[in-house]
């Protein structure tokens, strides 16, 4: 059985590798900027954006940005923003609740997920901030908290850098806990009253190791894809973390996205000279049955750190930039 086990892992690696000599910076482009698409409207600009996620109407979009900066610490300005399709600001919430947002996911019932990677710990009487993941009703109301406040761990009630989320269709809930050095590196799994139910990975490059699990996608075979960025590849699992694949062909990974036609959507912020040399920063998009690149929207000059990517039933795909903090939207040429 262990010989079986191996084997099976060592296919899959070297699929994983030999699809990612394919050059997938040459892949079309088939898609153009639709500049002008949305301004903040909130009377401020654009922050640090690492999260974004279509709600479940398939047209709006939320942005789970950095306060119009790099940090929300001091912050009077709301996080949290809903656009609808013509780009117009539907609706703002969250400003005092958190430190550094990152991920953020829109449950089948609308809710709203977010997490924050980084505490202020309790101090003088005074609760922590921060290091949590947090279940927000469209209207910002706290519906759920998991983690601690402000407390840094790894075990069944805290969190250390937790980078995104994903609410399974049977209400189960994963986190990708970690964001590289003197952070964890593991996927926690609860149940949907939000019970810890496991939790798997550790520092590594690996089968089932992680370093830096940055965001997470499940396709309709109900996989479980991790962006484990610095180590230059996804992970698919399955959900009581089984390891089944790496795919390195969408380069350096910050942000994945599956829509409901297994088109995988793939932000790559670092790639370059210096890391993951061969591949170039920008959007690819895919197959998440095959892993095949069909597609590549390239970085530009202007942007940088393309680290959040979704898409909507129209077809269009938006990407949150940290470093230029910005929100573009790509639309079929």
């Amino acid at each position: 059985m262990r010989h079986s086990f191996t084997y099976a892992i060592a296919i899959a690696l070297l699929g994983g590798a030999a699809l990612a000599q394919s050059d997938s910076n040459s892949a079309p482009n088939p898609y153009r900027e639709d500049t002008g698409w949305a301004k903040h409207g909130a009377g401020r600009n654009f922050g640090s954006t690492p999260g974004l996620a279509i709600d479940r109407d398939g047209k709006s979009l939320w942005v789970f940005d950095r306060c119009g900066g790099n940090g929300c610490e001091g912050s009077n300005i709301d996080p949290v923003t809903k656009y609808d399709s013509t780009g117009k600001v539907v609706t703002t919430f969250g400003a005092k609740m958190f430190v550094r947002p990152h991920g953020v996911y829109v449950d089948s019932e609308g809710n709203v997920w977010v997490s924050d990677g980084v505490g202020i710990a309790p101090k003088n009487g005074k609760p922590g901030l921060g290091q949590t993941v947090t279940k927000l009703s469209s209207e910002g109301k706290v519906l759920m908290t998991l983690g601690t406040p402000g407390v840094t761990g790894e075990d069944a009630t805290h969190f250390n850098a937790p980078s995104d989320i994903l609410v399974a269709p049977n209400g189960d809930i994963f986190v990708a806990d970690g964001h590289g050095e003197k952070t964890n590196a593991r996927i926690v799994k609860f149940d949907r009253s939000g019970k810890f139910i496991k939790a798997w990975g550790k520092e590594g490059t690996g089968p089932g190791e992680f370093n830096e699990p940055h965001g997470l996608a499940m396709d309709s075979q109900g996989r479980l894809f991790v962006a484990d960025r610095a180590n230059n590849r996804l992970q698919i699992f399955d959900q009581d973390g089984k390891f089944l694949a790496e795919w390195k062909q969408f380069g350096r990974p910050s942000g994945v996205a599956i829509d409901k036609n297994d088109v995988i959507y793939v932000a790559d912020s670092q790639s370059g000279e210096k890391e993951n040399p061969g591949f170039k920063q920008g959007i690819r998009v895919g197959s998440a049955k095959d892993g095949k690149v069909t597609a590549f929207i390239p970085e530009t000059k202007d942007l940088g750190s393309l680290e959040a990517t979704a898409y909507d039933d129209a077809g269009n795909i938006y990407a949150g930039y940290t470093g230029a903090m910005n929100l573009r939207r790509f639309v079929k040429k």
